[in-house]
């Protein structure tokens, strides 16, 4: 009998390559960080297995399966797995539950001379194990907040403790209005394996508390499981101080100077340059009714001219002009509003400095 495993915590722990055989549709929905998609069978020929499968049962898909993936479209996929298996001989291959097309590509692999272990249950047992673990460790962790103004750097504080979970990181997200990437986000069943698996490497560093970015329940458009946002709503929180110049300069820095150049890397100068202005506008106008027509005027004409201009300085000092005005007039009244409403659960303020020691010391 060819090789299975079922000790799925430790193909996390050790990110063990992924051979995921099923289509790429199916990948594209949701798969792991290590996965790699080489399929069986390609979107068109599944469908065509599917709908044979409805219309004239089990045995008529699978003759039709074997004739579709046949002569030289096998060989191409038999070559592409065993090139697969060769670089990463330490891996598993897997499909939706384990089942028959995992089977036979394990079974074409050791007919060509090679044995690769399969996961029992496949894609579904392993996305259980992950959708379990986010609940068993909120159960065996508590969590703290980490709280503060737009800007103070409360992510540069979560990337120096050990024990911090980074969502906007695995959301691919800021948080904000403005918080997009030049790059899509993930999918939600991405980004909630992605997040699963780092609590499961947390928590096997044997602290039992976590650190979190205060966030809503939505992070653009990743929605943070359930019982996490509930539990984030009832933890602790550490508020993180810095003056408004100090975080004016790093808001430029992360959403203009940073993001423009994320945006060329991307689509190049001239694209990169378009889309950047378009996401920076079309982001001020998502919060045009909360701003006020009069105050997101003011606003939109303040970044047309520092997108509009030639000079790299001018320009930047324009930018610091609307970045004040939108930090003072709209983000900071809403912040201080949630810290007022939050101000039971705080247990400590200060300086990064101050608060990365409590942090770390806790």
């Amino acid at each position: 009998m060819l090789e299975q495993t079922h000790d799925y915590k430790s193909i996390f722990l050790n990110n063990a390559p992924l051979l995921d055989t099923r289509a790429p549709i199916e990948f594209i929905q949701g798969s792991f960080p290590t996965a790699s998609n080489l399929p069986l069978m390609n979107d068109e020929e599944r469908a065509a297995v599917g709908t044979c499968y409805k219309n004239k049962g089990q045995e008529a898909a699978v003759k039709l399966g074997h004739q579709l993936v046949s002569g030289e479209i096998k060989q191409a996929r038999l070559d592409a797995w065993l090139a697969y298996v060769k670089a990463n001989p330490e891996g598993y291959l897997f499909c939706f539950r384990g089942g028959m097309r995992s089977q036979l590509v394990q079974a074409w692999l050791h007919e060509a001379g090679v044995d690769y272990p399969r996961i029992q249950g496949g894609y579904k047992a392993l996305r259980q194990f992950l959708l379990q673990t986010i609940e068993q460790t909120l159960a065996s962790h508590s969590i703290l907040i980490l709280g503060g103004m737009t800007g103070c750097g409360k992510t540069e504080i979560l990337h120096q403790l050990s024990n911090s979970i980074d969502l906007e990181g695995h959301a691919y997200h800021r948080g904000s209005s403005f918080g997009r990437h030049a790059n899509p986000q993930p999918s939600q069943i991405n980004f909630e394996n992605n997040l699963s698996i780092d609590l499961l490497k947390k928590s096997q560093l044997g602290k039992k508390q976590l650190v979190l970015e205060d966030e809503g329940h939505i992070i653009g458009r990743c929605a943070l499981p359930v019982n996490l946002m509930k539990t984030m709503k009832a933890s602790k929180i550490v508020w993180l101080e810095a003056p408004l110049e100090e975080r004016i300069e790093r808001v430029l820095k992360d959403y203009v100077i940073d993001l423009q150049q994320e945006f060329i890397l991307v689509e190049g100068e001239e694209k990169g340059q378009e889309a950047f202005a378009e996401h920076l506008l079309s982001s001020l106008d998502r919060i045009t009714k909360r701003l006020g027509m009069e105050r997101y005027q003011q606003l939109y004409n303040l970044m047309q001219a520092a997108l509009s201009q030639i000079d790299f300085n001018t320009s930047l000092s324009i930018h610091r002009e609307w970045i004040s005005q939108l930090l003072e007039s709209y983000y900071d009244p809403m912040y201080r509003y949630q810290r007022e409403k939050k101000s039971g659960q705080i247990i400590f303020e200060g300086t990064a400095k101050a608060v990365t020691e409590f942090l770390s010391s806790n």
